[in-house]
């Protein structure tokens, strides 16, 4: 929840200039608040830079004051949306059944879902990290068929490292994207698992990007404040083009 509508603008004409543009290596996605959105489609047309949405509703329309469903983020020009951030899920109760509700329901409106999971910094400590990440794959991906899953990116965020400033070694990152790859290949198989995009979002930075995406299934970052500063921002998507 930062920036204005009318700095929208000022921000595009920062960023655009320090990355590449269309990079075959690099997609490059900004999913910004919903009063923002037009403001971002308009600031980043023809640019080679995606608009996503923050969260949806699994709604088609209805009684469902203050809500947004796929269908008008489609109609702004959207192309991507986060679902399962954990912020959501802790401060606004999302819980495994509705993720799994959203992503089918961005997917039949041709969205492509950053299905966020991660797990906490007790449940780490406690050592059920991979059941707890590989439940919330499963219940997330429950009835989306093969021929859908090379729409969704799979974002790994551990709660603990969110603007703590706190950062998973390239290792232990490595290792939960690894784990999920091989979720996804059970549920799929070895050849859909191999071709779909898995992030990292803990608090990658600048100065870690590139020992992060260096690992064999961390093809790219969720990034979280780092991406309000267009000089940062632009290091770790130039980062990521290597």
């Amino acid at each position: 929840m930062n920036m204005l509508a009318s700095q929208v603008k000022e921000f595009s004409d920062r960023l655009l200039p320090r990355i590449p543009s269309f990079s075959n290596w690099c997609s490059t996605v900004i999913c910004a608040p919903y009063a923002l959105l037009h403001s971002a489609v308009e600031a980043f047309v023809n640019s080679g830079v995606y608009i996503g949405a923050q969260n949806m509703s699994w709604h088609e329309s209805g009684a469902f004051t203050g809500e947004v469903s796929a269908a008008q983020l489609v109609d702004l020009g959207v192309k991507h949306v986060i679902i399962g951030h954990s912020e959501r899920r802790e401060l606004y109760g999302e819980t495994d059944a509705s993720v799994n509700k959203k992503v089918i329901a961005a997917l039949d409106r041709n969205l492509c879902p950053i299905l966020c999971v991660g797990e906490s910094l007790i449940q780490r400590e406690i050592g059920v990290t991979n059941d707890l990440v590989s439940m919330q794959v499963k219940a997330a991906l429950h009835g989306v068929g093969e021929q859908n899953l090379s729409r969704v990116i799979v974002a790994y965020e551990p709660i603990w490292a969110i603007g703590t400033g706190l950062t998973a070694t390239p290792e232990d990152a490595q290792n939960v994207c690894a784990m999920i790859r091989s979720v996804l290949s059970s549920l799929y198989s070895d050849k859909t698992a191999q071709a779909i995009t898995i992030q990292y979002g803990g608090s990658m930075n600048e100065n870690n990007a590139s020992a992060l995406l260096a690992q064999p299934d961390i093809d790219g970052g969720l990034i979280g404040g780092a991406s309000l500063k267009p000089d940062t921002f632009a290091a770790i998507v130039n980062a990521a083009n290597q």
